[in-house]
């Protein structure tokens, strides 16, 4: 894909060459589009179609691991943060956070019984997404954690985005959550944040009431459960799994970038 103005992915050192099982190491790119492929597909990795993306799934699935582990993807979404930043398409008057669990096949580290899913295990995505949408940070967790215990991680989980000018930003004006996240603790480390809570108050106000500030998040996980691998965590390592998670959050991204252009 055709690289944005002002987003510079510098290469670094070459790879070596080895010949393990008789296949060369293959090229950044075909790998990464090998993952994008399987993300969006939910394609199983040995059946990705080396002749057509010029490696194989399991080159794709060990470039994954290795990418996961050095933060790859965490540093692609900051910088696609900035991009958007610089060019003003980041709204941080208000703010959403929400969840969305998955079913978790293969189990692993951050899996737990799903109480929506009559207790099979599955995990949980939260993210948190700007005025419009736009996903600024995502994490992992099991899905028998409280949402309440992820909603101070997600907000300091955001990173300091440049804008137009001025210093780099981290906290919007406004956090919008549901009743989920109505407990004392969590307010008051918003406001601590700087972070005005809004969020709705159990037996007190209805859902609907600020519905139409969170929707915004619902059709994230929308969109990011249109890629099939995000669906149902397939991945026994949370790092792989959680390294999708942000990567689909790129996507996003990088298709607003393409917008814009």
């Amino acid at each position: 894909m055709n690289t944005p103005s002002r987003l510079v992915l510098r290469p670094g050192r070459a790879r070596p060459v080895q010949t393990g099982h008789g296949e060369l190491l293959r090229d950044d790119r075909a790998c990464f589009r090998g993952i994008v492929f399987v993300l969006k597909t939910g394609l199983a990795w040995r059946d990705l179609p080396g002749e057509v993306f010029g490696c194989s799934g399991v080159t794709c699935w060990r470039r994954l691991r290795e990418w996961a582990k050095a933060g790859v993807f965490e540093e692609l979404h900051h910088r696609l943060l900035n991009e958007l930043g610089r060019q003003g398409k980041l709204d941080w008057s208000r703010a959403a956070f929400d969840s969305s669990s998955v079913r978790a096949q293969k189990r692993g580290p951050r899996t737990g019984p799903n109480p929506t899913d009559r207790g099979r295990a599955g995990s949980t995505h939260h993210v948190v997404v700007d005025r419009r949408g736009l996903p600024l940070a995502a994490l992992l967790s099991a899905a028998n954690v409280h949402d309440k215990r992820e909603a101070l991680p997600l907000l300091d989980a955001v990173p300091p985005v440049q804008g137009p000018r001025g210093r780099p930003r981290r906290r919007p004006e406004k956090g919008h959550g549901d009743k989920g996240y109505d407990y004392a603790d969590v307010r008051q480390g918003m406001s601590k944040r700087h972070v005005i809570p809004r969020i709705a108050r159990k037996e007190v106000e209805s859902k609907e009431h600020l519905g139409r500030y969170r929707w915004v998040a619902e059709r994230t996980f929308a969109l990011l459960h249109q890629k099939k691998r995000l669906r149902v965590r397939e991945e026994r390592g949370d790092e792989m799994h959680l390294a999708l998670l942000q990567l689909g959050c790129c996507l996003l991204l990088y298709q607003e970038l393409e917008r814009q252009t």
